[in-house]
């Protein structure tokens, strides 16, 4: 798939097949996780892929009580209508966890630190786009407290679970989202 095609066409999914997801294919995911790009290539990211029922029910209880005091500090209506299932359909969820110590240069600057955090990310958009080629859908996902998933996957005191993400077939491809355009969102500094 080309690369332009795969980064218009990715789309966050949150209704799942129960399909497994194969070995071979998540070794393909997490690789191209592996390729992002991160600050004095410190490559900051760990995956936890899980694929137990149980811990799943777990993340989506501890996210459903996030959701619901997410809802009540904010008043969001759509927040009350946002489903959480797709926790438990998912037929694998990747945890991308980030170290603190890996995080280059910008440690020493006013207000850095954060650089392992965009390295993070960008592994996750890799896996993605790359889950995207191979015909899975995932969701970028991140209502959970931290120290919670801490305990419950075993995380090193140390390090820190930045975003879950769930992977599975799509049940059906979801539309074209409106993007804004390039020359409403660019300037030039020439």
């Amino acid at each position: 798939m080309d690369i332009f095609t795969a980064i218009k066409e990715r789309r966050s999914c949150r209704n799942f097949l129960p399909d497994p997801v194969s070995n071979e294919a998540l070794e393909k995911i997490l690789e191209a996780g592996t390729w992002a790009p991160s600050a004095a290539n410190n490559q900051p990211w760990e995956f936890i892929v899980v694929t137990n029922g149980e811990i799943k029910k777990d993340i989506f209880t501890e996210s459903e009580k996030c959701r619901k005091i997410l809802f009540e500090k904010s008043g969001w209506k759509w927040v009350d209508r946002y489903k959480l299932g797709f926790l438990n359909e998912a037929p694998a969820i990747i945890a991308v966890i980030g170290d603190p110590k890996k995080t280059g240069a910008d440690m020493f600057l006013e207000g850095g630190g954060l650089a392992y955090q965009h390295g993070c990310a960008a592994a996750i958009q890799n896996m993605l786009l790359a889950a995207h080629a191979l015909g899975f859908g995932t969701l970028w996902f991140t209502l959970f407290e931290k120290e919670y998933i801490r305990k419950i996957l075993k995380i090193d005191q140390a390090k820190e679970a930045l975003a879950l993400i769930c992977l599975g077939r799509p049940v059906a491809v979801s539309s074209l989202t409106p993007r804004k355009g390039v020359k409403e969102i660019t300037a030039y500094v020439r």
